[in-house]
């Protein structure tokens, strides 16, 4: 006689979730812009390719410069809002991650994770590891405006430049001269443009790793978690 048995089957359905709302995805694209726009800018002042010493009419180093000055400003001002919902709004839960940084347990999960061993389980948006590069990133962008603003203010001495020239003394004095401050500030470029490419992959591999929204959520602002329903 033959037998017959029930398979219990499982099937998976995605429930939605706003992850990044359109204030923070705006921000994001335009610091990514920024960033992209003052490494070109910035490379160029420094190593000037276009410019011919027997032509003073083309002026290409100027518009250049005043490409890097104009998104300069964009950075910071998008540094500083950003900052500003990060720490007083309730659009995201960013902030719950940091319970994660606080927690051993999380470190392990999410280095566990990243070697194909469980799955990553978070308090917030971000991972403990996420949270750490971040905040470094945030600080990194801190101290590139600073040294930046350092530089502005030795070149333009009248407006902003001249009200900026007391500070700018400061810090000047603070890192051993004008020299060390151009110095750091191309060093904080630098750390920039290696962090870009490392976290495009991180988030793809991620989106791959974990099967989930990572790349397309800074975009929509939408990420998908799978919901079992299972059917006898």
């Amino acid at each position: 006689m033959a037998q017959h048995s029930t398979v219990e089957k499982e099937l998976v359905t995605y429930e939605r979730e706003m992850i990044f709302p359109i204030s923070v995805r705006i921000l994001h694209w335009l610091r990514a812009l920024a960033i992209v726009a003052l490494a070109l800018t910035g490379a160029y002042i420094a190593w000037p390719m276009f410019e011919r010493p027997d032509d003073t009419n083309t002026l290409v180093q100027g518009w250049v410069r005043y490409l890097h000055l104009l998104t300069g400003f964009v950075f910071i001002g998008v540094t500083l809002v950003r900052g500003y919902l990060f720490l007083f709004t309730k659009e995201t839960r960013e902030r719950a991650s940091f319970r994660d940084v606080f927690s051993l347990k999380s470190w392990i999960i999410q280095i566990k994770s990243y070697f194909w061993r469980g799955h990553l389980d978070k308090a917030g948006i971000y991972g403990p590891l996420q949270l750490t590069v971040y905040f470094g990133i945030t600080v990194l962008a801190i101290l590139a405006s600073i040294s930046g603003l350092v530089l502005y203010a030795y070149v333009y001495h009248h407006g902003l430049g001249g009200a900026l020239r007391p500070m700018a003394d400061m810090v000047v004095h603070f890192m051993g001269g004008l020299a060390r401050v151009r110095y750091w500030h191309h060093v904080f470029a630098w750390a920039f443009v290696i962090f870009i490419p490392i976290h495009i992959y991180m988030v793809v591999w991620t989106g791959i790793r974990f099967k989930h929204n990572s790349v397309e959520v800074i975009i929509t602002g939408y990420d998908y978690h799978k919901q079992p329903v299972k059917k006898g």
